[in-house]
């Protein structure tokens, strides 16, 4: 196949109306509500008929800590999906949505890359079905009606100096990380320390992606803690009496969004919570209606496992009493190199030794995974600068690691690329061995939860925190929320807290800096080293680069 670009392969793409889409997984046309030709959502009434079906069978694909290399999680996730209906296979792909933040900032966009993309992919890396928007609004809302509330004689007794609830938007704006708010005297308000996270980190996200249905939705809103009073006890969305009218603008965003891949099967891309600070998974919602629509469903979990796969397990799977029956992790030739201390530059060189030096980032994955009772097939993601000795060098350590990789060229092939893989994964499954068990219990404390994730899975040798986040802890518990279960925030790019600590680090501290109760959400942020809630952009953003063309296309989002 000719080499085009992402965008070019994308743009020729024969896209089926989507109704047809609908009718692969037998939704008729009255419960799809579309957003043009090619995109529509789910309605809940038909979400509502399915739920007597049989669940058909969970496939999280992960990947080793990122490099600049790329690994292709999400390309794999659509090949992996395209493969099983290669090989005559049920499937369907749910994966999130993307955040405008990055895409105008680092990476650009995340919906796959050469022949395994999800379509259409500027509508999906812009604003897509305005679920973020809505996101954005309804938290926008509570934002205000807390200050209005204070502004109104504060019958609730907010303690000005204790609120909680900082404000979203989805950007990256360094600018708006700590800033005062009600300047300009009486009539505006009592002025306040205040600040931004990007939308993403909203517990209004965390909470769609959580929710089962829109009773249960508003529910959560309601239990969210804005504020505390002076006395330290919690004020709570539902004492502003805000969750209401945010369930009313939440109300069509927490319907799925069902789209195609290039190869014209579904896929569901709903919810979008970052996995390095938030929990990394699109919607319950979505991903149980696919389990309830298709034979097999193929997920996807941010960032390395250390993360995505953690949160997926630990926080997902728990919430929603659903299960993995095999992992797919993702690594790449380039990647493991770059571990193995390969400048970015060389990589094209054939290093057999860098391959191996880089492997044991794979292998502490490959443990960690299979240490939650389930099966890990390694997918190698081909780039065509790869060599067979360095190929060889990755299938034989992981084959001393326990587990089987497979050489999949989904990027360069399409389905026919990624057969071998679907081929495997099934053969995984149908061998029945998983047994899936999240890593800690529920009644565990909370600072021990921390300590078990920091132990286990970044092989960390203690967990650093000052009185203040232990007594803040302890009070959470007494107040009852001790069963929660914890989402860490840290950095992607290693195992430890520090980003440029490649390979497989022991030995290390894992610092925590503060921690934040979303109990509308049902966990606790644990913020630990320099992680931030709200990026900046780099010095050069991509923005800078995206522009319409001549014939009215868009250009640099890619």
């Amino acid at each position: 196949m000719s080499h085009k670009s992402d965008i070019e392969i994308a743009r020729a793409a024969s896209k089926k109306p989507i109704q047809e889409i609908g009718d692969k997984l037998g939704i008729p046309g009255e419960h799809l509500l579309p957003y043009g030709h090619d995109k529509a959502k789910v309605s809940q009434d038909y979400i509502n008929s399915v739920q007597g079906n049989e669940d058909g069978k969970l496939i999280l694909v992960t990947a080793i800590n990122p490099t600049p290399a790329g690994e292709g999680k999400t390309t794999t996730t659509v090949g992996l999906g395209d493969g099983l209906n290669h090989i005559g296979k049920k499937a369907m792909i749910c994966i999130r949505e993307a955040s405008l933040g990055p895409n105008f900032g680092m990476k650009g966009g995340a919906a796959g890359g050469g022949y395994a993309q999800v379509v259409p992919m500027e509508d999906m890396n812009l604003h897509f079905t305005g679920d973020f928007h809505a996101i954005t609004s309804a938290h926008a809302l509570l934002s205000a009606m807390i200050d209005n509330h204070v502004y109104w004689g504060n019958d609730a007794e907010i303690d000005t100096r204790r609120i909680v609830w900082r404000r979203v938007v989805d950007m990256n704006d360094r600018s708006l990380r700590q800033i005062t708010s009600s300047l300009g005297g009486v009539a505006n308000g009592f002025a306040r320390e205040d600040g931004f996270d990007i939308t993403v980190a909203s517990e209004v996200m965390a909470i769609l992606c959580l929710a089962s249905d829109l009773k249960d939705l508003e529910e959560r809103l309601g239990s969210m803690i804005v504020a505390y009073r002076r006395d330290r006890s919690p004020v709570y969305c539902r004492d502003i009496k805000a969750e209401g009218a945010m369930t009313v603008l939440l109300k069509d965003a927490m319907q799925p969004n069902l789209v195609q891949t290039l190869e014209n099967n579904p896929a569901f891309v709903h919810g979008g919570p970052f996995a390095n600070i938030a929990h990394g998974c699109n919607s319950v919602i979505a991903t149980k209606t696919a389990l309830k629509l298709c034979d097999y469903v193929v997920t996807e979990a941010g960032f390395g496992a250390d993360l995505g796969a953690e949160k997926f397990m630990n926080i997902k799977c728990r919430k929603a009493g659903i299960a993995p029956s095999a992992v797919v992790l993702v690594a790449t030739v380039r990647a493991m190199k770059m571990n193995g201390g390969v400048a970015k530059a060389d990589l094209g060189a054939e290093n057999v030794d860098a391959v191996k030096a880089g492997c044991p980032n794979l292998g502490r994955h490959i443990e960690n995974v299979k240490s939650f009772g389930v099966p890990v097939v390694v997918a190698i993601n081909h780039f065509v600068t790869d060599t067979d000795a360095e190929v060889q060098a990755v299938k034989d350590f992981v084959a001393e690691n326990g587990a089987e990789a497979v050489l999949s060229r989904h990027w360069e092939l399409g389905s026919e690329g990624s057969a071998d893989l679907a081929k495997k994964v099934v053969e995984t499954i149908e061998k029945g061995e998983a047994d899936f068990k999240p890593l800690y219990p529920d009644e565990m404390g909370l600072f021990e939860k921390v300590e078990t994730i920091a132990k286990k899975i970044y092989r960390a040798d203690e967990v650093i925190a000052d009185k203040k986040v232990r007594d803040q802890l302890k009070q959470w518990e007494d107040q009852g929320y001790g069963n929660l279960p914890v989402c860490m925030a840290k950095t992607q790019y290693s195992f430890s807290t520090d980003p440029t600590q490649r390979g497989a680090p022991t030995g290390h501290s894992v610092p925590v800096r503060e921690v934040r109760l979303s109990a509308g959400a049902g966990f606790v942020v644990v913020v630990c080293g320099e992680i931030m809630t709200m990026p900046g952009l780099p010095s050069r953003p991509a923005s800078e680069n995206i522009r319409l063309n001549d014939q009215g296309e868009i250009e640099g989002l890619f």
